[in-house]
């Protein structure tokens, strides 16, 4: 099926690509094949099985807004009692307040949308009931080399005290991400792991861990 490119520009760290493939459009970031409108599944389950098991009315943080799939999923269920997306790229949200439909969404009054680097902005942003990260295509395929240490110990470290007690850490990933799953292991206790099929390679993943109720995951 024939491609066209919609809009080309310049992010934080490189080319982003936004593409119309037949009904469906694409995101590329430094000609890395990101998300596209076709499906959503993972995503939607991602931000589901954090809300089912998050407190109840608590704010659940997406970090990574893509195309829109997470956030509706979060405005959709009962549990979430608010919303803030945090997405460093410009052009992606203006791309989903325009050609990718999403402006109601980002405007429904139970969202805050805050345009930063997530791990600049996260340790003074308060506690959470979830955090659903989705800022790359895993712990191990990041989109740039900065985002890597969100994934070892000081980056869990520093999810932790963004996370309030019985609150849900959800990652989102397109690989198995072995060293990343031991670590959580290592903070959290026994880590929760969804797999949803895709049509070629690997299925996407979704780790899941909660942090006591009664401290941190150390």
């Amino acid at each position: 099926m024939v491609s066209e490119v919609l809009a080309r520009v310049e992010g934080v760290c490189g080319e982003l690509v936004l593409r119309r493939v037949g009904p469906h459009h694409e995101i590329i970031a430094n000609g890395v094949f990101l998300m596209d409108t076709r499906n959503g599944e993972s995503e939607r389950l991602m931000v589901a099985a954090a809300a089912d098991r998050m407190p109840a009315g608590a704010t659940m943080l997406i970090g990574g807004l893509g195309v829109g799939f997470s956030l509706r999923e979060a405005l959709d269920h009962p549990r979430v009692g608010s919303i803030v997306v945090v997405e460093r790229e410009a052009a992606v949200l203006d791309w989903n307040r325009t050609v990718l439909g999403n402006a109601g969404v980002l405007a429904d009054p139970r969202v805050r949308v805050v345009r930063d680097d997530l791990l600049a902005w996260l340790p003074a942003a308060g506690r959470f009931g979830a955090l659903c990260l989705d800022i790359d295509n895993g712990p191990e395929w990041t989109v740039d080399d900065g985002n890597a240490s969100l994934y070892g110990r000081a980056g869990l470290a520093m999810i932790d005290d963004a996370l309030a007690p019985g609150g849900v850490l959800a990652v989102w990933s397109a690989g198995r991400a072995p060293a990343f799953a031991a670590a959580l292991a290592e903070r959290y206790g026994p880590v929760e792991t969804l797999e949803i099929p895709v049509p070629r390679g690997e299925p996407d993943l979704v780790f899941l861990v909660t942090r006591s109720r009664s401290g941190s995951g150390d």
